[in-house]
Order: C-alpha cells, then sequence, then structure tokens
C-alpha cells in the first residue's frame, strides 16, 4: 500500500534522512520510533510533500507521492495529524472539524463523517461550540485526530500524538488508533514513547541518527535486549 524506497532528506546542504527504506500494508499499525532529532518528523514532512527528497521514492497505492504537491496527496487519501496538533484555536470546535473535509470525496460524506467523528470522541460532541484554544490537551489531540479523519483517509499518519499527554490520556489515544485501524484505516504511528507504540503495533522501524537501525513486529521489538538497555533503561 505504502512504501519508502531508499529515501534520503536534507534540509539544504544538512543532510537528514539516510537512505530509509519502510513498507506498510493495508490495514497495518506501524510505528517509526525514535529518540529526538531522529529524523521522524522530516519523514512525515516528506511523504507529505512539505519536503522534497534529494533522492529516492515515495509509493501511495503504486503512485509517486514524490513528485505531487501536499494537496494533491491529501485528496489521494493520506492524512496526517501534525505534531503540536496545529488548531485554529479562535475557531469552534465544530468548524476546526468541518475544514478537515478538504478531500473532494470527503466533503460530499461531510455529515455523515462529522457523526462518525463525535461518536468516536463524545467529549467533542459537548464542546461544538468551544473555541479550539480552551480545550483540555488531551481534547485538543482528539480534535485533530478528528479534523484528519474528516477526510476519510485510507492511511493516517500521526506526529507524536502522545505528546505532553498524561500516562491515562496517552493510553485512551492509544486506544483509539487501535479503533481507527479496526475501522478500515491504514495507521503510521511517529512516537517518542516506545513502550506504548510498539505495543500496538503490528511492525516497527527504530530510526536513530536518519538511518532504520532495526525493525521487527512490536512484540519481537519490545523484548530486544538491546532496545532494552538502549530505550528503556532495562
Amino acid at each position: 500500500m505504502f512504501e519508502l524506497r531508499e529515501t534520503h532528506i536534507a534540509y539544504g546542504d544538512i543532510h537528514v534522512v539516510h537512505g530509509v527504506s519502510l513498507q506498510i500494508e493495508k490495514g497495518e499499525i506501524i510505528s517509526l520510533v525514535g529518540s529526538n532529532g531522529a529524523g521522524k518528523t522530516t519523514i512525515l514532512k516528506a511523504i507529505s510533500g512539505l519536503l522534497k527528497p534529494i533522492s529516492g521514492t515515495i509509493l501511495f497505492e503504486e503512485r509517486r507521492l514524490d513528485q505531487l504537491r501536499p494537496a494533491q496527496i491529501v485528496d489521494l487519501g493520506v492524512s496526517q495529524v501534525p505534531e503540536g496538533r496545529k488548531l485554529f484555536g479562535s475557531m469552534p470546535v465544530e468548524i476546526n472539524l468541518e475544514m478537515g473535509a478538504i478531500r473532494r470525496q470527503a466533503r460530499l460524506q461531510k455529515k455523515e463523517n462529522l457523526r462518525k467523528v463525535l461518536d468516536l470522541f463524545p467529549i467533542l460532541a459537548d464542546r461544538k461550540r468551544q473555541l479550539a484554544g480552551s480545550l483540555s490537551g488531551g481534547e485538543q489531540q482528539m480534535l485533530a485526530i478528528g479534523r484528519s479523519l474528516m477526510s476519510e483517509p485510507k492511511l493516517l499518519i500521526m506526529d507524536e500524538p502522545s505528546l505532553g499527554l498524561s500516562p491515562l490520556l496517552t493510553k485512551t489515544i492509544l486506544d483509539t488508533v487501535l479503533t481507527i485501524r479496526k475501522e478500515g484505516t491504514t495507521v503510521l504511528l511517529v512516537e517518542q514513547n516506545l513502550i506504548q507504540a510498539l505495543k500496538i503495533s503490528d511492525r516497527g522501524y527504530i530510526l536513530e541518527t536518519g538511518r532504520i537501525v532495526q525493525t521487527g513486529t512490536g512484540t519481537e521489538l519490545l523484548q530486544d535486549e538491546q532496545i532494552k538497555k538502549k530505550y528503556l533503561g532495562i
């Protein structure tokens, strides 16, 4: 369904991502995990068309994304929940959600998709007329996820969804990822919280300084002794 092939990405003269390859099959939850500065968000910017790779290929359903504009990529069915949520804080919750329905197909189903999002996050139904900027951190993350779901994505990319949240809210958000997958959406999850991300993932990729250093199922990576020592302090 989705593939990065030997992708190199740079900011000007600074080479950040070095020959990264990864694959996602339809219906999977895949985690891309690593520490700050590993290159995770840079890869997501390239997938979304905000950065052009130096070399390599980015494919979605056999179509090259690295040759398309961001709006074209969204229209194909790739949506991203950005790090930091990037909500329109001075606008009501409902307007934020409706602005997510920018994909042509999704505009036709806006009312139905809004109902699905509010069923998934009932608290947002109670907050529909409240300004997005006045929501709690957890509610804002739900809103950011809901806004992306309004575009009816085939592939949902989530960048650090647990950032700044309590352990309880983190579990709630990651449980929601499982529900989203169950309803038919493939998920690429980018997280610093390695344990929680790999627990819900079919497979994972460990990224260090712009390179994939290890891959495996979520269970395999959590049981790996080197990963335990390096990332979990065990």
